[in-house]
């Protein structure tokens, strides 16, 4: 089983997204535990701070270190955790080998930031790692959060009812999925291609990879470039 933490100054937007489909199911099956910690327990003084003016004039709000070392802290006197991780606008792009390596770990903190940011020390100090959900920026990290945590847990055995399912997902080898289709065959004149209706796995299997080629250096060049 998956540990997940996640700070945060806005626990309610992670409600329903870790609540829902196959995070969910996951969760009831005891595959992952997910725990949402409001920072604002661990803030400063009698309104909780955790936040405050950043040195050097400029505006916005930055979130506090002691609120944050006092989780991490605590956290980690309970349990040795895998990866303590920032979401961050300017970290590691979030592809799927990070979320292949990530399933298979133990205990992960998510650190969502918030206004302008955090203090940089907690950065330097207490993150291990910093990941991005793409080059824009957000009101918070508690989105990406939830968007890692789906990426993840997916992955995990049995978070799936077909386990099989997650493997054959676009950039697990690089490549784009081929094109999928369903029922009616033939719908307003347009037709599924023949080759899938053929019953024969082999042709199938040669279509599916011909399209998946075809549609990476179509839609995704670079990705196609770097795979080789």
């Amino acid at each position: 089983m998956i540990r997940i933490d996640i700070l945060t100054v806005v626990p309610e937007l992670l409600e329903s997204p870790l609540n829902y489909s196959i995070v969910k199911r996951a969760r009831d099956k005891s595959l992952v535990e997910i725990i949402v910690h409001d920072i604002r327990e661990y803030g400063k003084g009698r309104y909780h701070q955790v936040d405050d003016y950043p040195f050097g004039g400029d505006a916005g709000m930055v979130l506090m270190i002691e609120p944050i070392f006092k989780i991490i802290s605590k956290l980690e006197r309970e349990r040795e955790y895998d990866e303590v991780i920032y979401l961050s606008p300017d970290g590691d792009l979030l592809d799927q080998a990070t979320s292949n390596m990530l399933s298979c770990k133990s205990n992960l903190i998510l650190l969502c930031g918030h206004y302008k940011g955090i203090d940089h020390r907690i950065r330097e100090h207490l993150i291990t790692k910093e990941i991005s959900i793409g080059n824009y920026v957000l009101s918070g990290g508690e989105l990406p959060a939830a968007i890692l945590c789906d990426s993840i847990i997916r992955l995990i055995p049995g978070a799936i009812s077909d386990e099989t399912s997650a493997l054959s997902d676009s950039f697990q080898d690089d490549l784009l999925a081929p094109p999928i289709y369903t029922r009616p065959a033939e719908f307003n004149g347009w037709r599924v291609p023949d080759v899938l209706l053929s019953g024969n796995p082999k042709l199938i299997k040669e279509w599916q990879e011909r399209e998946s080629t075809e549609r990476t250096k179509r839609l995704r060049p670079k990705l196609f470039n770097d795979g080789d």
